[in-house]
């Protein structure tokens, strides 16, 4: 009988496995895919204190130190720092890497075995289509989809937006700064990037379940560029927004997006992720000592990933509805108001780990605050 079993062999499930392992429990990873990897959905863009947070040295593109937001209008706004703000680093590479470091301290993966089912008696049992194992608990960190969060009951995120991104053959002049795309026309319910990755850019974007596949975006957006004819590759996916109601069940943890750990503003989900793993091993490693998994020893989990970084991840959701609801003309009074109250030097500081908090900072002054009111006002329609 293994100790754990972690279903999902992305960063999530690796970090906890290298985690535990390196405690001395024996660890057994289901990953449904032949290696970890594959196939690629993010677009690689974390900040320096993520990447240290992986335990491992990927393979960077590119160091970002500034962002360029472009408004409905045609307007821009240009925000530098001295300091990085981001690195792109090779996802697929991170990704296996940390599987490699997983099992370097022990954990066992078994490659193209897809999970089914569990089931509880005297400990775990564990179906998949290639046989059945045992464990004494068992982690979800099988991403957007899981099979193991919606086992606990229904246990859907609060929102799923969809994401589409192309790698084109196209060198920016700029490699320092990457550019947000704004506007329901671009990207509705979200926004669009440009990322310059050395010898390539990444273009994609993400838009609200509502408006159906965002193909048909990408493909307006990469007209308008005028680079349609230089795509080398396309990947998708769907990323899971505002948190999951339970994020534990007998015997049962969850991680990364399988457990909605995903900043709303970004859709980023690393940082979060990397967060609550000092959590999740911590209660399991109690748990196990004492073999004991009752309700008392699971939910202390949740209550530390809510006290950590809770309530970065609630006041950022707030925002995004307000975000969700702003029109055009909205955004480019977001423009207007960013000039009129000389905000872009403060923009410079802005924390892509801690978005929620850096807008609270920003309106902190009274006299900005009431400012806001309108735009506030408008994004309650």
């Amino acid at each position: 009988m293994h100790d754990v079993i972690v279903v999902g062999g992305g960063p999530a499930g690796s970090l906890a496995a290298k985690s535990l392992a390196k405690s001395g429990y024996d660890i057994a990873v289901l990953e449904e895919h032949p290696e970890a990897g594959t196939p690629q959905h993010c677009t690689g863009l974390i900040s320096e204190q993520t990447a240290e947070m992986s335990g491992i040295r990927p393979d960077r593109l590119n160091t970002l130190y500034g962002a360029e937001f472009i408004f409905p209008g045609g307007q821009s706004i240009t925000i530098r720092s001295d300091k990085p703000k981001a690195v792109i680093v090779d996802r697929a590479d991170m990704d296996r890497r940390m599987a490699e470091a997983a099992m370097d301290a022990g954990a066992e993966y078994k490659f193209s075995e897809k999970y089914l089912s569990h089931s509880l008696k005297d400990g775990v049992t564990v179906e998949t289509d290639r046989g059945t194992y045992r464990s004494k608990a068992i982690v979800g960190a099988d991403g957007a989809s899981s099979k193991v969060a919606l086992s606990l009951g229904d246990n859907w995120p609060k929102e799923f937006v969809r994401g589409i991104q192309a790698d084109v053959r196209y060198r920016s002049d700029d490699q320092e700064i990457f550019k947000v795309y704004l506007g329901n026309k671009i990207a509705p319910g979200f926004f669009a990037w440009e990322i310059p990755c050395g010898g390539f850019t990444r273009i994609g974007l993400c838009t609200s379940w509502s408006v159906g596949p965002p193909s048909e975006y990408l493909t307006d957006l990469l007209i308008r560029l005028g680079l349609q004819d230089r795509v080398m590759k396309v990947y998708n996916g769907k990323i899971p927004l505002g948190g999951r109601p339970i994020l534990y069940g007998d015997r049962c943890l969850l991680a990364g997006d399988a457990a909605g750990f995903v900043k709303p503003l970004s859709g980023g989900g690393l940082y979060p992720t990397f967060k609550a793993n000092r959590h999740l091993v911590e209660t399991l490693t109690n748990a196990l000592q004492l073999d004991s998994f009752t309700d008392t020893d699971l939910v202390k989990y949740v209550l530390a990933c809510k006290e950590d970084f809770g309530k970065e991840l609630e006041r950022s959701y707030y925002l995004r509805k307000r975000f969700k609801r702003l029109s055009d003309s909205d955004f480019n009074k977001v423009y207007d108001f960013v000039i009129k109250n000389q905000l872009v030097s403060d923009l410079n500081d802005l924390d892509i780990d801690h978005p929620a908090e850096s807008v609270r900072k920003l309106v902190s002054s009274p006299k900005i605050a009431i400012s806001a009111i309108p735009i506030f006002l408008r994004s309650l329609r």
